[in-house]
């Protein structure tokens, strides 16, 4: 990964985690059904936005390089990586 996207990735997981943590508080305390699924949805979608920037430094870097070595077989195996990721994205 290029480091800004490193860097980035890890702070947003780093947050996640406590957010992760703060559920299990609420549920310890047995706080109000709503406010805790609220902060599950924050954390799926805090999730999603680190799996976007790490699917988006994949194509600029992985395979772009692929692209631009022409081998193939890299290239081939690049594509079926992403439609595989994006099947169990799409739910198939």
């Amino acid at each position: 990964m290029k480091p800004t996207a490193h860097k980035g990735c890890l702070a947003r997981l780093n947050r996640i985690e406590g957010q992760v943590r703060g559920i299990a508080r609420m549920i310890e305390d047995e706080r109000y059904c709503i406010d805790i699924v609220q902060q599950l949805q924050a954390v799926r979608a805090a999730l999603k936005r680190v799996e976007d920037e790490v699917l988006k430094d994949h194509v600029e870097h992985c395979v772009d390089h692929a692209i631009r070595s022409g081998d193939k077989r890299e290239q081939r195996e690049k594509v079926t990586e992403l439609l595989a990721i994006f099947g169990k994205t799409l739910g198939r």
